[in-house]
């Protein structure tokens, strides 16, 4: 006789609303869950403000002597109208920069344009390849910084000849350059040789105007309002990496602002613990802050959202971090923030054993279900107890589609992040849909998400920056900069 069936012991799934997107401050009908389709139906978030950064973006660049006039003509590219040739059930077809953001794409002066030796080896100065090209980074970088005004973001080209020196142990050309660009306040863009060849002609386009209008000031979208959030709510993202000698290995903490309710003003705060590492086998594995650390660390993140909100603090503050919260890193933090009313301490886990698989009609008696070709949909929220939570940031989002199902990838089965509440009260659910919505919010791609939240995804990148490159000042940045 056939088993009955077992139930299951996991309680009733939520699906979360796919989290709007704003493309006005001044119009709330203008929203819409996809990224880019809310950009050709109203143009960016900036558009009314944009000109007062700049006329014009103005693009610099940095390269490889032979390849001058092809970095030019993939700039001129992006002027002109593409139809989607991959993911045309998601991509829509690129309008042109100008009719996109409502502004020129031009090239600099002949000044701000910098041409490299086409091999590695002729580069000046003394020492390894890798050596050579920091110098050359740098001293393209302070050369440009001596003219300021004459451009918005710098295009940096590293040839896939170059390859063996950009990317070696203990040496990141991309990460160098980006420290570098931190030092003298430059927005760069990497591009590499596949930039010139690449076939997905509307994805290219798509990718770098935005990132270089980014870059160069403007904000392609916000989030709109969140059900159930406080409008005073702020969020800072917490990632630590560790430095020095491995006998007197410390931490480099780095905070990522996620300032607004509407992921606005974001800064970094690339900060350094005063305690040493006591134990650094433990530190791999789990690495936290003490409660002195972790109080300076938010106090001084405290500062720049007063700074930048008349003195003001937020009703309610929730900080990422990928790692279970000690108790005096919630300690130091309520010594830090005293002032909040509500504080949440958020652990956020990309790394879940837990896969989750959509089940559909099958439309006969025996067996009644099926798995469905597409994966759990994003947005799937399952409680798995009063203080944690399992949210699908991956999966099928077939509200972006233009044909049904989408699942962005289209690779494997995805992982749940684990979000487990340290402190802080409330529904699970708000916690998760904030989560879902920050995943929204990394503008250097054109995707609908990114698997993590920007609080989590952003202060990890500044964390292995300072990390690679020691002598980055301990002090705040624009997100840009590290885009």
């Amino acid at each position: 006789m056939a088993h009955p069936a077992v139930a299951s012991k996991l309680p009733p799934f939520t699906l979360l609303e796919e989290p709007l997107l704003a493309f006005s401050p001044a119009n709330p009908d203008e929203v819409d869950v996809h990224p880019l389709r809310g950009l050709v139906r109203y143009g960016p978030f900036s558009k009314g403000s944009f000109a007062g950064f700049t006329s014009k973006v103005r693009v610099a660049t940095v390269g490889p002597e032979s390849a001058f006039k092809r970095r030019g003509a993939l700039m001129a590219s992006l002027r002109e109208t593409y139809d989607p040739s991959d993911r045309s059930e998601y991509v829509p077809k690129y309008p042109g920069f100008e009719h996109l953001f409502k502004i020129e794409l031009v090239s600099a002066p002949s000044t701000a344009h910098i041409r490299w030796p086409d091999s590695l080896g002729q580069l000046p100065g003394q020492g390894s390849a890798e050596a050579r090209l920091f110098e050359a980074m740098d001293a393209a970088l302070r050369r440009l910084e001596s003219v300021r005004n004459e451009f918005d973001v710098v295009l940096v080209h590293f040839p896939d000849s170059w390859a063996p020196a950009t990317r070696t142990k203990g040496f990141d050309a991309h990460d160098a350059l980006k420290a570098l660009g931190a030092k003298y306040n430059i927005p760069t863009q990497v591009i590499n040789d596949r930039a010139f060849t690449f076939n997905y002609k509307a994805s290219l386009a798509w990718r770098l105007a935005i990132a270089l209008y980014v870059k160069a000031g403007g904000i392609p979208w916000k989030l709109a309002r969140v059900r159930g959030v406080h409008d005073d709510t702020a969020y800072i993202g917490l990632a630590y990496a560790l430095r020095g000698d491995q006998r007197e290995a410390h931490y480099v903490t780095c905070c990522s602002q996620v300032f607004d309710m509407d992921g606005g003003g974001m800064q970094f705060v690339a900060f350094e613990a005063r305690d040493p590492v006591a134990d650094l086998a433990e530190a791999r594995r789990n690495p936290f802050l003490s409660r002195d650390d972790m109080r300076a660390v938010l106090a001084r993140s405290l500062e720049l959202y007063q700074g930048r909100n008349g003195g003001n603090l937020p009703k309610r503050l929730v900080i990422h971090k990928t790692t279970a919260f000690k108790a005096d890193e919630i300690d130091g933090a309520f010594d830090a923030l005293a002032g909040i009313p509500e504080v949440e301490c958020i652990e956020v886990g990309a790394n879940s054993s837990w896969r989750g698989v959509w089940l559909i009609d099958s439309g006969k008696k025996n067996p009644p279900s099926k798995p469905s070709g597409y994966p759990v949909p994003r947005g799937t929220v399952v409680i798995r107890s009063g203080t944690s939570a399992l949210l699908w940031a991956a999966g099928n989002a077939p509200g972006v589609s233009n044909t049904g199902d989408y699942y962005q990838g289209k690779k494997s089965i995805p992982r749940p992040l684990q979000l487990i509440r340290h402190a802080g009260r409330g529904p699970l659910e708000v916690i998760a849909h904030e989560a879902l919505a920050l995943t929204k919010m990394d503008w250097n791609n054109d995707a609908l998400y990114d698997p993590v939240p920007v609080s989590i995804r952003y202060s990890q990148k500044l964390a292995r920056t300072i990390a690679n490159v020691p002598d980055l000042p301990g002090k705040t940045y624009p997100y840009r900069l590290f885009m």
